[in-house]
């Protein structure tokens, strides 16, 4: 560190000249620390941000469990008083013996014993039975169309007609074929593994430009009634949406959902927010209650807006686990002692009185929470100032809270939007399984069959049945209302 100078001996002038020199010094160094300090408020807050980022799964964020890897997690699911396994008076499902066989094998005495060499006795009746569950050969089973001409007396030959679905010398018929849909579509085999895997059991090549033929079949045949799905969903008093990063032909495109408790509706489009909105125009002919998980985008749309609370209870468990914030479980014991009011309910609304004192109670914590966030003031740089997690968490609470307590005041309002993650759930398993869609015409079919069938599935049809009728020319009608 450098000496102060001896002033002893200087003019009045160098006097000045060094004191001001020392002010400049001082001055410089305070900025100096004045910048570390925002420096180091900067490091923390960046070392806060990973540490959270790191702390992050799908049990505190919207993070799938399937990107979670080996890590070790809590479940948000409280132990019950009840043990693991069946209850009692549970029913089970063990495999259960027939009344009417369709083999019989006996397994008769030698008719002599073996201690004495004697002659057995006659009489005994069957003493106990064993039944064996067993699949039968599987064959392929080909029918072959004639037709026939014979000529009339007057000279006109007359010749017969092959059905209107026989069109070639050798086809695959509807079993087939639904078989081939109900594989890829909705058990989600890879194209190439469904045609090994029908080749393997039937003895007859079947290649996977084939099953892809079938596949577009299925598309054009089911296209009119996803239609009518998507104007009912349309139509529907409550119905939620979604949407997820779907890989296709190399390049990230976005799938959407829009569903009901009866119907699913799927679609494919490049983009993710308000022109994908515009070109499918469903949700833009909403007429009800929309659940959503609060993306900008659907706050866009005209109509009434419901928040997932799913989404807010894993926040909520972050902010509270990683933040250490009290007023995060306070809000999370709120929300799920709310949620069982409803349902205990039984879809009867609540009474004004009652619904007054949730939201009471609702504001109360929203208050705990503004006292540990306060909002940081502007930094006079461009856009928002950037906040907290857990402040921001506590703006949407406090901006939105109708739209966090529909369900409370909306019986047909589900307290979370679980039905249209569910239905984006499994074309991710698709995707896992064989790695994207390569090409633009196949993803656009796996939505339109995938709609078909999920609203089936809900609906209780037999798929597969219902499959083959589809390819049979009398494709199963949901029901679009109710």
């Amino acid at each position: 560190m450098e000496r102060l100078p001896d002033l002893a001996g200087l003019t009045h002038e160098q006097k000045d000249e060094v004191i001001h020199t020392l002010w400049d010094m001082v001055t410089a160094l305070r900025k100096e620390v004045a910048g570390l300090k925002v420096e180091v408020a900067s490091l923390k807050a960046e070392v806060t941000n990973l540490r959270g980022q790191l702390a992050k799964n799908s049990r505190n964020s919207s993070m799938p469990s399937s990107a979670e890897g080996l890590k070790k997690t809590k479940s948000m699911r409280k132990k019950g008083s009840r043990p693991p396994g069946g209850q009692p008076g549970h029913s089970g499902s063990t495999l259960k013996r027939t009344a009417h066989p369709d083999h019989v094998v006996d397994h008769p005495l030698p008719g002599v014993c073996d201690v004495c060499g004697g002659e057995l006795l006659t009489g005994e009746a069957t003493i106990e039975s064993r039944q064996v569950f067993d699949l039968p050969p599987v064959a392929m089973e080909v029918t072959e169309h004639r037709i026939h001409q014979l000529r009339c007396s007057c000279g006109k030959l007359h010749r017969s007609e092959f059905p209107a679905n026989v069109t070639a010398p050798a086809q695959y018929g509807p079993g087939v074929k639904a078989l081939t849909v109900y594989l890829t579509q909705h058990h989600m085999l890879p194209v190439a593994r469904a045609a090994q895997l029908l080749t393997d059991l039937y003895g007859v090549p079947i290649s996977a430009g084939t099953v892809q033929t079938m596949i577009g079949e299925a598309d054009a045949r089911l296209a009119p009634t996803v239609a009518r799905i998507a104007d009912a969903v349309a139509q529907a008093d409550v119905a939620g949406a979604d949407e997820s990063g779907f890989r296709v032909a190399g390049s990230l495109n976005w799938l959407h959902t829009a569903v009901t408790d009866a119907l699913t509706w799927l679609g494919l489009h490049a983009k993710r927010g308000k022109m994908a909105f515009e070109d499918f125009g469903l949700l833009y002919r909403l007429n009800g209650t929309l659940v959503h998980d609060g993306w900008a985008s659907y706050r866009e749309l005209d109509c009434t807006h419901a928040l997932c609370n799913a989404h807010h209870l894993r926040e909520l468990t972050f902010v509270h686990e990683e933040c250490g914030q009290s007023w995060a479980k306070h809000m999370i014991d709120f929300l799920v002692a709310a949620h069982h009011e409803t349902l205990a309910a039984q879809g009867k609304p609540l009474t004004a009185l009652r619904i007054q004192t949730l939201r009471v109670g609702y504001h109360a914590i929203l208050a705990e929470a503004a006292t540990a966030n306060p909002e940081k003031p502007a930094s006079g740089k461009r856009g928002r100032t950037a906040q907290s997690v857990p402040f921001n968490l506590y703006r949407r609470l406090r901006d939105h809270a109708d739209d966090v307590l529909r369900f409370t005041t909306d019986p047909l309002v589900p307290f979370s939007n679980n039905l249209a993650e569910q239905a984006i759930r499994m074309p991710k398993v698709k995707l896992k399984i064989a790695g994207c869609f390569r090409s633009t015409e196949g993803a656009h079919a796996f939505c339109t069959i995938r709609s078909y069938l999920a609203t089936l599935q809900k609906q209780h049809f037999d798929l597969f049945s219902s499959l083959v009728r589809v390819f049979q020319g009398n494709v199963p009608q949901p029901r679009f209302s109710g």
